[in-house]
């Protein structure tokens, strides 16, 4: 009764969500604090120059303004279901299959929960969009700044990147290993070889015996 499908107590499944629901906290009192003392679409603080903007802007689309032309009636379907259907997934991959990741992906994983419920909050409870409000300079692929984000963005972002890398290097550890066990199955065969050329020669030494004395 005190274990999850795979074994594990579920009070130490339940400290990943913790995680989860500091970062939702975190996100929102940003969000708060910039709706709350920046007015839309104005630019509150530079830092560094023109390095990093802290502005108010509103998203009603995802990155790189992808689905802006769809039909209103198919965004709550990609932008709201969709996204929980995942992060739902996510959750319970993290209890029922705790046994195939490590301490530490099971980590990025509910980072990436927290991150994705953050920014479902404000698509959910703020039909102006989401609280977008970090401006970062960056002058590559054609960009003049890179598109504004927040918290919850920038958790879903590096705890993706430290998941794939993490899956990937877990992915090479394991060919390695495979690979040390193929170049060892010669080695398991020497004993048998041994053993064989001692029984060739034991007749050649009982042979001596016999000639020694007659």
């Amino acid at each position: 009764m005190n274990k999850t499908y795979h074994g594990e107590n579920p009070f130490h499944v339940a400290r990943y969500f913790i995680l989860s629901v500091l970062i939702i906290c975190v996100d929102q009192l940003t969000k708060w604090f910039v709706v709350s003392h920046i007015p839309l679409r104005t630019i509150a603080l530079k830092w560094f120059g023109d390095l990093v903007y802290i502005v108010h802007v509103r998203n009603t689309v995802v990155a790189f303004s992808m689905g802006e032309n769809l039909p209103d009636a198919v965004k709550p379907l990609l932008f709201i279901i969709l996204p929980l259907g995942v992060l739902a997934f996510l959750a319970v991959w993290i209890v029922r299959g705790g046994g195939q990741f490590s301490t530490f992906q099971k980590w990025v994983i509910a980072g990436i929960i927290g991150g994705g419920l953050g920014n479902l909050i404000d698509r959910i409870f703020r039909p102006e969009g989401v609280v977008d409000f970090i401006s970062v300079y960056f002058p590559f692929f054609g960009f003049e700044r890179w598109p504004t984000f927040n918290m919850a963005d920038s958790s879903v972002v590096v705890c993706g990147i430290l998941l794939f890398i993490s899956l990937l290097g877990s992915k090479v550890e394991h060919t390695g290993t495979e690979k040390r066990g193929d170049d060892m199955e010669p080695q398991e065969q020497c004993p048998e070889i041994f053993s064989k050329g001692s029984e060739s020669q034991e007749p050649v030494i009982q042979d001596k015996k016999g000639d020694k004395d007659s």
